[in-house]
């Protein structure tokens, strides 16, 4: 009987561009499509820096290496997934795989290893669908387990999702994908502390994830003997992680329940969490018409709450903290609106900060994840309450409205609309193009960083 490491590798060893389905084709470009738009438009935002000295002071720099975008540099595949994944995760509006922001690891390590090794552009689509099938697996049968527990997903299943995707870029036998996806699991950790701290290392989980999965991938192509029950056995990555129990099924998913499809994004620069709460905020601001509020009570899943950070009620000297906590964002949306990063990095509104105060976040397992109920109470003694019930599919944006976002963004940090265009046409000429045409799209942001 093949093992769990086996039957992912024989899934993802079969996927061709020729014969993937045209929705999951056009999704993983849309995928790639928002990653690109968002690094660009997080040009401003103060982690690739960081990320690009430890980089550059770790592996030196490469001139037939891979290129840091932002900067112009080059150096090795490893380097670039450190320094470009932060860039890609700078502005927190990345895509979403249930709790997972696969995007920020697999597309700036499958575009470095492109660069630097001359693969060719056609094996890139299914390489990004081979990781997000692989991640998104793992996420939605056992992030219930492992979110609560304090394990973040984009590292938890991130770097199982970057081995399978390098993997297949490399284009490994299943044998050798098998041993990769096992090396994937030893190298795999990550909790979510620094989100209740409102500290920064999230912004860097995603770039070190990436990089252990392409160490994961060159170990097995090196011939590293890999356990093949590393998912099932019994000090395995399921019950070590999720203490649970596999189900029976969940290898014969792989193929039919595409994961890809439930990948959503972001439309403002918060918590994947917090996206229905400002959307709810946005509309129970229209009806309040400007009066005074009293006090605010929000109810939301458990599942969601629970989150490291989202009871956060400062004082707030971080994005980090502010872009996860629940009263801060609603605060935020009701008083000044569509919420922007100005907004989130103005941590002394002495009137955002009073009703912070005022907001009251209640747990309620009978609200869905992805939607929640806002009450209000005005100064005159009413009580308005606003339901807002979303889906995944309420935040799978069609392309028009994936360009609208980034455009509009990208308007906010003054890139033309010129550039977004580019991005597009990079993406829908794979398993053509060049991969000269995306590395050049960030050199347009370059000279702004410089200034910034």
């Amino acid at each position: 009987m093949p093992t769990l490491t086996q039957e992912i590798a024989r899934f993802v060893a079969g996927l061709d561009a020729k014969t993937l389905p045209a929705e999951i084709a056009d999704k993983a470009r849309a995928c790639l499509v928002n990653a690109l738009g968002m690094a660009v438009n997080g040009f401003d935002t103060p982690y690739a820096p960081v990320a690009r000295k430890a980089a550059i002071a770790l592996d030196g720099e490469v001139p037939t290496g891979a290129t840091l975008f932002g900067d112009g540099r080059k150096s090795t595949i490893g380097a670039a997934c450190l320094a470009n994944s932060a860039l890609f995760h700078g502005r927190a509006q990345e895509d979403t795989c249930g709790a997972a922001h696969f995007g920020t690891i697999l597309i700036p390590m499958l575009l470095a290893m492109t660069e630097a090794r001359g693969y060719p552009l056609s094996r890139l689509i299914p390489a990004l669908v081979a990781g997000y099938e692989t991640g998104g697996l793992f996420e939605n049968a056992f992030a219930g387990n492992t979110t609560p527990a304090g394990f973040r997903s984009s590292a938890t299943y991130g770097c199982i999702a970057a081995a399978a995707a390098a993997g297949k870029l490399m284009e490994l036998d299943e044998g050798l994908l098998a041993a990769a996806l096992a090396n994937a699991v030893s190298f795999t950790g990550g909790v979510l502390q620094s989100f209740a701290d409102g500290t920064d290392e999230w912004r860097y989980q995603v770039g070190v994830v990436a990089r252990n999965g392409l160490i994961a991938a060159e170990l097995a192509a090196a011939g590293s003997v890999s356990a093949p029950h590393a998912f099932e056995g019994r000090a395995g990555f399921v019950r070590c992680f999720a203490g649970a129990e596999i189900p029976a099924d969940l290898a014969s998913r792989l193929g039919h329940d595409w994961s890809i499809l439930r990948v959503t994004f972001k439309p403002y620069p918060v918590c994947a969490f917090n996206q229905t709460p400002v959307t709810g905020a946005l509309a129970l601001r229209e009806t309040l018409t400007g009066r005074e509020i009293k006090a605010v009570r929000v109810r939301m899943n458990p599942y969601e709450t629970g989150y490291a950070g989202m009871d956060a009620t400062g004082p707030f000297s971080s994005i980090s903290g502010t872009l996860m906590s629940i009263p801060f964002c609603i605060a935020t949306t009701l008083l000044r609106g569509v919420p922007s990063t100005r907004h989130m990095t103005t941590y002394d509104d002495a009137t955002v900060n009073g009703l912070v105060a005022r907001i009251t976040l209640v747990t309620d397992p009978a609200v869905p994840i992805l939607s929640a109920v806002i009450e209000a109470d005005t100064a005159e003694g009413d009580t308005i309450v606003h339901e807002q019930r979303m889906t995944p599919a309420d935040y799978t944006f069609d392309r028009a409205t994936l360009r609208e976002l980034l455009t509009r963004t990208g308007a906010e940090q003054g890139l033309p609309a010129e550039l977004f265009e580019r991005i597009e046409s990079a993406a829908d000429a794979l398993p053509g193009g060049r991969i000269e045409d995306f590395v050049a799209l960030f050199t347009a942001i370059e000279p702004r960083r410089a200034a910034a």
